[in-house]
């Protein structure tokens, strides 16, 4: 009994060393993998932290190092590395993600301009496909249609400057660089043309930009964005929203299933336009551009915008308006110059808040589908941009064909009755301008035989004029300018304090000197006139 019993307690020691070795194998490779694995994640980390520390909006001078740190240190991991990386703005597409071949692009940053630049100038994009099918191809046929001139590229978001160039290794100027580059080139004469949609935001960013290098060049003017002046409220149009309105839904219709956009109403289908929006005043040009559809009979488009703003362009609204009016079949196209992010993701991603997660969720159509095209790479709307830059070129005096419409539009001045009255006031500057509330207007007194125009601008940034040239302006005893304070009101009903100015005027339809000075405390010479004056009621 005593051997049986000693061979049990045998066994059952001999069971409870095995296991126990068996258990600390387990433990053993579980604590081995949870190291690698707390590896693995470090070195995401690692380069997520690098990745949010390029994703900005400011250039220093460690951005060219911190770029390629960042790129070296994602090539550094392995797959499931990458995977795992994770940050404020990091993610595995940063580096990632497919979006075509960059060596097909230009960077256009090359010396030797000359005295005569246009420089293009783009929100910019990432997406390589794109940005050379859009912003290289309205380049393209800037620079086609003007040889004698030099085409250059400025980008204003640092980045997705950053993001291209720590991915790609292709170096493009922000503004600053680019108008650095040109005072170094020598360039004398220079046209700015935005491929901005809009008199938006980011349209008076780059003005004021402009504005703080304007005394470096003998000429500089800023063309007009794609869709041209905003204009009051929803009902305003004009030639160049109509010419966009008709080239971006050509293209829809010719990138779908139908020969005509009839045939797609016919059909049941609505074409969607997606646009960006904006808090900025220049927003009611989404709704001028659905007045535009309109008036063009296009009744199955339909405008909206990514930010919701105006209202009544939010994806949810316009699914309503789609739903309502009848429409079981959708195509969602970009109303953005170029199809990069927000076209591909806002618009065409699989995230359940994208406009064709949305559009399939509301359960009201028979299927939805995507157009990921830019307008830039539309003929027609690369045709509106040279129309733009060929007004710009002629309004420093620098084309090569005189005016006809000039010639016969001229007349001589005739002396006014005392009185006050409706005037243009135009400038040769996108920086010296009459309120986009005004319309172009300002108010003209004739007292005496003495003309004074009055003129709101469009903020406070111009905080003296004289009326002269500049360099008089700055000799002791110059009689300055001073600003009045006017309340203006957009057509959404906002109202902004802004100055005005009481400039005199020595006749009508002449150009004469004003000089100004901004915050900056810098003179810029400028030629105003003033024109069609019309008695006030």
């Amino acid at each position: 009994m005593k051997r049986k019993t000693l061979k049990a307690l045998a066994a059952a020691l001999a069971m409870t060393t095995v296991f126990s070795m068996g258990s600390a194998n387990v433990f053993a490779e579980e604590t081995t993998e949870a190291a690698a694995s707390d590896e693995d994640q470090a070195a995401a980390d690692e380069v997520a932290a690098l990745i949010d520390a390029i994703y900005v909006q400011t250039r220093t001078d460690d951005t060219d190092a911190q770029c390629a740190a960042a790129k070296e240190a994602w090539d550094a991991l392995t797959d499931e590395q990458k995977e795992l990386v994770e940050g404020e703005n990091a993610d595995p597409d940063y580096f990632g993600r497919d979006t075509g071949d960059a060596s097909l692009d230009d960077a256009r940053n090359q010396d030797d301009i000359g005295e005569n630049e246009i420089l293009v100038v783009s929100f910019g994009t990432s997406f390589n496909d794109s940005r050379v099918e859009d912003i290289k191809a309205i380049e393209d046929a800037i620079a086609e249609a003007y040889p004698d001139w030099s085409v250059r590229r400025a980008f204003t978001a640092q980045i997705i400057i950053n993001h291209v160039q720590s991915r790609d290794g292709e170096a493009i100027d922000n503004m600053e660089q680019a108008l650095e580059r040109a005072v170094a080139n020598g360039v004398k004469n220079l046209v700015i043309q935005p491929t901005h949609l809009m008199h938006g935001a980011e349209y008076d960013e780059l003005v004021e930009a402009v504005e703080e290098y304007a005394d470096q060049f003998e000429s500089v003017t800023v063309a007009e964005p794609l869709l041209g002046e905003v204009g009051d409220d929803a009902t305003v149009i004009n030639e160049d929203k109509a010419a966009v309105a008709e080239a971006v839904v050509a293209a829809a219709v010719e990138s779908s299933a139908y020969d005509t956009l009839e045939a797609a109403a016919e059909d049941g289908t609505a074409i969607v336009l997606m646009g960006h929006g904006t808090s900025h005043t220049a927003k009611v040009s989404y709704s001028q551009m659905q007045t535009q559809m309109e008036e063009l009979g296009y009744e199955n488009v339909f405008i909206g915008t990514v930010e919701g703003e105006p209202e009544e362009t939010a994806c949810e609204a316009v699914i309503e308006s789609v739903y309502a009016a009848g429409y079981t079949k959708v195509i969602l196209r970009p109303l953005m110059v170029v199809a990069g992010d927000h076209a591909n993701n806002d618009m065409a991603g699989e995230d359940e808040d994208s406009w064709l997660s949305m559009f399939n969720a509301s359960g009201y159509f028979e299927s939805v589908d995507t157009q990921i095209e830019g307008m830039g790479r539309i003929e027609a709307v690369q045709e509106l941009y040279i129309e733009h830059t060929a007004a710009a070129i002629e309004s420093l005096g620098l084309s090569d064909s005189e005016s006809a419409d000039d010639t016969e539009d001229a007349t001589e001045t005739a002396a006014l009755a005392d009185g006050v009255y409706t005037v243009d006031f135009d400038t040769d500057s996108s920086m010296f301008h009459v309120n986009e509330a005004l319309d172009g207007k300002a108010t003209l007194t004739v007292e005496n035989g003495e003309m004074t125009v009055h003129v709101s601008l469009v903020s406070q940034s111009i905080v003296n004029l004289y009326y002269g040239l500049a360099a008089d302006a700055e000799t002791e005893g110059a009689v300055l300018l001073e600003p009045t304070i006017d309340t203006v009101t957009y057509s959404d009903g906002t109202t902004e304090e802004v100055y005005g100015f009481d400039i005199p005027v020595p006749a009508l339809d002449e150009e004469y000197d004003v000089a100004l000075i901004g915050t900056k405390g810098v003179w810029y010479d400028h030629k105003v006139s003033v024109s069609n004056p019309v008695a006030a009621e």
